[in-house]
């Protein structure tokens, strides 16, 4: 549920700085790619922080190798690509990457809801809740290429 409060009340704020007279940010998308940005430090970071680090290695389903290899790639990848997202001449480019990584990582969120784990101590989000954020979200991340 993080990820989409930092979407959702990034792109509002973002939007209201737009608004206020904050020229780069003046306009749905680019509001859209700072909020997403926001999202992607907030779900980019915790793959270096232990105790995250070790449920994030557990989500990995079994058939893939090298699960710790797989966090820190998918994580670097998450804060390159909100990196990318502020950078205008490379956003969309950013944005349609993360729309791809996130759907490549959509298997280890089906396998974390299907085995019962949890993430920081608590239940990772359902199958069906997490399915409808996941389509969301990668509608988001094509929005913000276009």
């Amino acid at each position: 549920m993080v990820p989409f409060i930092a979407l959702t009340g990034g792109f509002v704020v973002a939007r209201l700085l737009g608004l206020v007279g904050v020229d780069a940010l003046d306009g749905w998308q680019p509001a859209l790619r700072a909020a997403l940005a926001l999202m992607f430090v907030v779900t980019g970071v915790p793959h270096f922080l232990p105790s995250w680090r070790r449920d994030f290695v557990a989500m990995i389903p079994p058939a893939f190798p090298q699960p710790a290899l797989l966090v820190t790639v998918t994580g670097v990848l998450e804060l390159a690509g909100a990196a990318g997202l502020l950078l205008p001449p490379v956003a969309p480019f950013a944005a349609i990457g993360l729309a791809l990584l996130m759907v490549a990582m959509f298997p280890a969120n089906v396998s974390a809801a299907r085995r019962g784990l949890t993430l920081a101590g608590r239940p990772v989000t359902s199958l069906p809740a997490r399915t409808a954020l996941q389509v969301l979200f990668v509608a988001a991340a094509v929005a913000a290429a276009a």
